[in-house]
C-alpha cells in the first residue's frame, strides 16, 4: 500500500479564458485559437502517494460527473510520461474533484497537469523538461498551459504559450448553471453558423495590468454565441452577472457553460456571489481572485 506519510499534494486551479478568439482551422480539422488565460484560486486537489502500481481514486462533490477513473486525464498523463521516462516511479493518485465537469474551466486538464507536476517532483524531473511538456501536449490541448499555471497568452491549438504575464490580481465570480456543453458540439456549431474573424489587438499584452483589463471589453469569446445557441441558459447567467453591482465585465469561459464576471473589489465580488446563490440555489457560484 502507498505510504500516507510520503503523500504529496498539488492544487489544480480553474483555468479562465478571459478572451478566446478562433482565428483559423487547420487541415487536420483542429481550430487555431488565441486566448488570454488566467487562473483562479478555486480548483481541484490532486494527492500522490508512491506505490508499485499506477492508480487513481476520485472523490469530492463533482466526482460522479467526472466519469470512470480509468478514463481520467490524470492516468492518461501519467502513462504518457511513463512512455517517455524509463523507470518512472508511479503510485496512487487521489483526485478531490471540486470544479464542475465539462464546464469551460479546464478542470480535467488542470488535474492532469497537477499529476505531472507531482510525478516530476517524485522522480526529480525538472518542470521545464521537454518530456514533461510532450506528455502534457499529448494528454490534451489545455494541459500545457496548466503545467505552470500563470496568466499568459495561448495560441495554436493551445501548445504555443507566451511567457508568464505580469497580471494584476482581479476579483471575480464564477458561475455554472448546472449544464455541460460538449466542446466538439460548440466548435461544430461555430463552423456552421459563425465566420472566423481577426482578434482585436490587446494593448499591452506584454504587461498585463489595468490597461489591458480595460481593453478586454473590446475582445470576446468566439465560442460564446454557439454555446448560447446550444444552451440558452448561458445567456441568462451573463445577463444576471452584468446586472450585478460593480460588475466590470461578464463573459463565458472556454467552451462553456461557466461564465465569469470581473469586479471592482473583492467585497463586491463576494456580495454578488451571495446574491446569486440566494437567487439561483441550483447554480454553482464561487467568488474568487484571478491571478498568476
Amino acid at each position: 500500500m502507498p505510504s500516507a506519510r510520503r503523500a504529496r499534494a498539488e492544487f489544480a486551479p480553474a483555468k479562465v479564458n478571459l478572451t478566446l478568439h478562433v482565428v483559423g482551422r487547420r487541415p487536420d480539422g483542429y481550430h487555431e485559437i488565441e486566448s488570454l488565460v488566467a487562473f483562479a484560486d478555486v480548483g481541484d486537489r490532486v494527492t500522490f502517494a508512491p506505490g508499485r502500481a499506477l492508480e487513481l481514486v476520485t472523490r469530492g462533490p463533482t466526482a460522479a460527473a467526472a466519469g470512470p477513473s480509468g478514463d481520467n486525464l490524470v492516468l492518461k498523463a501519467a502513462r504518457l510520461l511513463a512512455e517517455r521516462v524509463t523507470g518512472l516511479k508511479a503510485g496512487r493518485f487521489t483526485l478531490d474533484k471540486r470544479l464542475p465537469v465539462a464546464a469551460g474551466l479546464g478542470g480535467g486538464s488542470s488535474d492532469a497537469a497537477a499529476a505531472l507536476r507531482l510525478l516530476a517532483r517524485h522522480n526529480r524531473i525538472a518542470l521545464d523538461d521537454p518530456r514533461l511538456y510532450e506528455a502534457a501536449r499529448l494528454t490534451g490541448a489545455d494541459v500545457p498551459v496548466c503545467l505552470d499555471p500563470k496568466a499568459r497568452m495561448m495560441r495554436g491549438i493551445g501548445e504555443i504559450l507566451s511567457a508568464p504575464l505580469a497580471f494584476t490580481k482581479q476579483p471575480a465570480v464564477l458561475v455554472n448553471p448546472g449544464v455541460s456543453v460538449a466542446t466538439k458540439d460548440v466548435f461544430a456549431k461555430l463552423a456552421r453558423d459563425h465566420p472566423l474573424s481577426v482578434p482585436p489587438s490587446l494593448a499591452g499584452e506584454g504587461r498585463v495590468g489595468a490597461a489591458l483589463l480595460d481593453s478586454l471589453a473590446a475582445a470576446r469569446n468566439d465560442l460564446e454565441p454557439p454555446a448560447v445557441a446550444l444552451q440558452p441558459i448561458i445567456a441568462d447567467v451573463l445577463a444576471t452577472l452584468r446586472a450585478s453591482a460593480q460588475c466590470r465585465l461578464a463573459r463565458m469561459s472556454g467552451s462553456g457553460a461557466t461564465c465569469f464576471a470581473l469586479y471592482d473589489s473583492g467585497r463586491a465580488a463576494a456580495a454578488a456571489a451571495r446574491a446569486l446563490r440566494g437567487q439561483h440555489p441550483g447554480w454553482w457560484v464561487r467568488a474568487t481572485t484571478l491571478g498568476p
